[in-house]
């Protein structure tokens, strides 16, 4: 343990009990694409768990595993006429914002009941141990007795507080509402529950909710203004024999829906104060909304403030290439297929003259061994869930690399969901992991009007091309090679990429990034439909988009920024009017 642990364990065990946090990995919704979700918020809570075990401020005892919520529970609150709505595809699915064909609708339940579980789970701990516990989903605070809304299917707050009335729990319960938006299904929920106090701060006037006391802010409300607010709500706020408190993510400046100003200083500071003022009242702390791409490192916030009552800022992290990084450090090169023995095939094939090309990926992975690799990072695991059974991995070589498909079901049937065309590439004397192609989609979900196809797309994607980046490094490590290089054919695709790779020419980089620095308040899909339809201007004259080679360097790559920036700095881009 490093000598920061050590020192967040003396700080844990003058604080008391450690803080127990509930977390599964099926927390991300298994949906391909949900509006205004994207890759970071989807992934919250993974996120969180691995930041706050990577950086020790937890250790593994505190992770507890999340269990479903029973029919019968659910039914203490909601109707059975909406509970068996629930299994209606169409339902569920205007619950989502998304196509029915998008949703399997038994696991995207099971997510939903998984979260109400742990919520009550943690009530009970906390109640048993007098502490406070952290659920990394749940606080569905829109989901009413007779209906869901705004991805709230079921509201465990007021499910885990009817099943503890009805194992005899009467003290009061005090709900803490801190995500952007009103509290209204809690409230409808709760009301004939004399017991339980609501108080809540929005930033959306929904025209104000009937029992609770529910203070609205202005639009962009900064720190300042909303710390008086919290004060002053915590100054009404009754004593608690039980307390839930919703530390909604949506506070920050800049999310998508939640139209306050917060910083995250800021809302590390309002959960300080709130840890605080429920330092003696056991308590259950759960996420809400958050549409932010930081809105992670609030709730991870969360956890360092009410564990530690630590304010240091929550550093930039990438969970899901920390997690590949040390999966990928536990995978033998035998279980993925490769061989010290060089075998006559490969030598022909190397040559040009072999009619059957050996049966291994770049001289080295097997098609068992990437089914092998795919079940340990989870990538079957998640494919699953989306409906596709019966996988398997297919590949054949092509000069100096080859080709990778991952097909679900069996010919004449079998669905194409990945495929990836590799080969080496010599760049300037470094040896690079080159990807001809590379074709992630769903063939279950079919466009539409409300959710056309990018430029490229044949069908919507499957969700997963973070993982497939990823799968690419670590390849690329274990081949031992500089990195990955591609080139990007549309303006979202290097998008999706700006942060880990970086245009080879270093003037292609500056008018990349003057194009990020330009359109940020752009819809992506907007700017990536006008770069095919030629609609971009640089300097007000036509910008063709220019596919040029993108690496991600695994060791760094050259030191450009001088001629970067001075690129950067020469152009500005903007956008010609659509023709009609």
């Amino acid at each position: 343990m490093s000598l920061r642990g050590i020192s967040r364990r003396v700080v844990r065990w003058l604080r008391g009990r450690p803080l127990p946090i509930w977390y599964d990995r099926r927390y991300r919704p298994p949906i391909p694409t949900i509006p205004l979700i994207t890759s970071a918020i989807s992934r919250r809570a993974d996120y969180v768990v691995g930041y706050l075990l990577d950086h020790e401020f937890v250790v593994p005892s505190q992770i507890r595993n999340a269990h479903a919520i029973a029919y019968d529970q659910l039914a203490l609150v909601h109707s059975t006429e909406w509970l068996d709505s629930l299994a209606d595809p169409e339902e569920l699915a205007a619950l989502y914002n998304v196509p029915p064909a998008a949703l399997q609708v038994g696991e995207v339940l099971r997510t939903i009941r998984l979260a109400c579980g742990a919520t009550l789970a943690a009530a009970r701990e906390s109640l048993e141990q007098h502490q406070h516990g952290l659920n990394l989903l749940g606080g569905f605070h829109h989901a009413a007795p007779e209906g869901g809304n705004a991805l709230s299917p079921a509201n465990d707050i007021a499910v885990a507080i009817a099943v503890l009335r009805g194992e005899g729990f009467s003290d009061r319960i005090v709900v803490l509402d801190f995500d952007a938006h009103p509290p209204d299904g809690t409230a409808a929920c709760l009301r004939d529950d004399p017991a339980v106090w609501i108080g809540s701060l929005s930033g959306v006037d929904w025209g104000g909710v009937v029992g609770a006391d529910e203070t609205v802010l202005p639009d962009k409300t900064g720190d300042g203004e909303y710390l008086e607010a919290l004060t002053a709500l915590l100054d009404r706020m009754p004593p608690a024999g039980l307390a839930f408190v919703i530390s909604g993510g949506d506070v920050i400046a800049g999310d998508q829906l939640g139209r306050l100003g917060l910083t995250l200083a800021g809302a590390r500071q309002r959960d300080l104060t709130v840890a605080e003022a429920l330092a003696t009242s056991p308590t259950v702390w759960l996420p809400g909304g958050g549409y932010h791409h930081d809105a992670w490192k609030v709730l991870a916030g969360t956890a360092m403030a009410v564990s530690l009552g630590s304010d240091e800022p929550v550093e930039d992290y990438d969970a899901l290439h920390e997690r590949f990084a040390r999966t990928a450090a536990t995978l033998e090169p035998q279980a993925l297929g490769a061989s010290t023995e060089l075998t006559l095939d490969d030598v022909l094939a190397d040559l040009g003259g072999s009619p059957a090309a050996s049966d291994r990926l770049m001289g080295y992975y097997t098609a068992a061994g990437i089914e092998h690799g795919l079940a340990r990072y989870g990538i079957t695991g998640h494919l699953q869930r989306l409906g596709f059974d019966d996988l398997r991995v297919l590949i054949d070589r092509r000069g100096k690399g080859g080709r990778i498909r991952v097909l679900s079901g069996r010919e004449p049937d079998a669905q194409l969901l990945v495929e990836c065309v590799v080969e080496r590439l010599e760049l300037d004397g470094q040896h690079l992991l080159y990807v001809e192609w590379l074709a992630l989609q769903n063939p279950k979900l079919q466009p539409g009007p409300d959710r056309p196809l990018l430029p490229g797309q044949d069908h919507p994607g499957l969700g997963l091309a973070r993982e497939a980046s990823e799968l690419l490094l670590q390849m690329a490590r274990r081949l031992n090679m500089s990195g990955v290089a591609f080139r990007p054919a549309w303006y979202h695709t290097a998008y999706t990429v700006r942060h880990g790779c970086r245009f080879v020419d270093p003037a292609r980089q500056g008018r990349f990034e003057a194009m990020l620095r330009d359109f940020k308040q752009a819809p992506l899909d907007e700017i990536t439909r006008a770069a095919a339809d030629g609609r971009i201007l640089m300097n007000d004259q036509t910008y063709p988009w220019e596919p040029d080679v993108m690496v991600h360097w695994l060791n760094g790559g050259p030191d450009d920024e001088a001629a970067i920036a001075a690129e950067r700095c020469a152009v500005r881009f903007s956008l010609a009017p659509a023709s009609e």
